[in-house]
């Protein structure tokens, strides 16, 4: 496996709910304006419970910022139980914010698919429902040739013995999740779900992917 994905980033180079927090009260956010230090740019992805994908990304050098919220849906400032209820259409995602001159959208994209499994369609794991489906969210149109063609990849080398099913959408409107969601995994490993599904993830990255962590 780390064979193929090493073979995959020269080609990309080149070419939740049941131990989480309840929030009954819906907050009004902005909807996130991007103020970007000249040259970086943002990534967008979905890959199950955004506790998860943002302590993930978190470890990377050249990731600016993580920021875990909701995106794809039809309802404007949704709050997590909306989101966690199905009804909203929003998934859990992280906004990536990076420096293309540390860290490619080729090896973020590596990274992604290294840590979640995008053959389930609406589901990570014990997480179910539409919230935790696997999606890329584009936010130009070099990064949607770039997804489409990595998963096209993944399919010709039968990487997972099963067929990716992560789509690949123009990003609409991110929203930014409530506070409490902000940086939890690290001031929250000591709960049951941080112990047993986040930890192994972060652990998986820094194996990996050593060459690409932060100091």
């Amino acid at each position: 496996m780390k064979t193929i994905f090493i073979s995959l980033i020269a080609f990309l180079f080149f070419g939740c709910q049941s131990d989480k927090q309840k929030n009954a009260n819906k907050i009004n956010r902005e909807r996130i304006t991007m103020n970007l230090e000249k040259g970086n740019e943002v990534a967008v992805f979905a890959g199950g419970c955004f506790w998860c994908t943002e302590a993930v990304f978190l470890e990377l050098n050249g990731v600016e910022s993580v920021k875990p919220g909701y995106i794809g849906g039809t309802t404007e400032n949704p709050s997590y139980d909306e989101v966690c209820s199905g009804y909203s259409g929003h998934a859990e995602a992280i906004q990536i914010v990076f420096d293309p001159t540390k860290i490619t959208y080729g090896e973020l994209l590596e990274v992604f698919f290294a840590t979640h499994d995008p053959t389930t369609i609406n589901r990570q794991g014990a997480d179910v429902g539409t919230q935790y489906r696997s999606e890329v969210f584009a936010t130009n149109e070099k990064q949607k040739e770039l997804a489409q063609s990595y998963i096209r990849l993944l399919n010709a080398e039968n990487t997972y013995g099963k067929l990716v099913v992560t789509k690949v959408s123009d990003a609409p409107t991110f929203y930014i999740a409530e506070d409490y969601h902000q940086n939890y995994y690290s001031q929250n490993k000591e709960k049951s779900y941080c112990s047993f599904v986040i930890t192994p993830k972060v652990a998986k990255v820094r194996e990996m992917f050593k060459d690409k962590l932060k100091k």
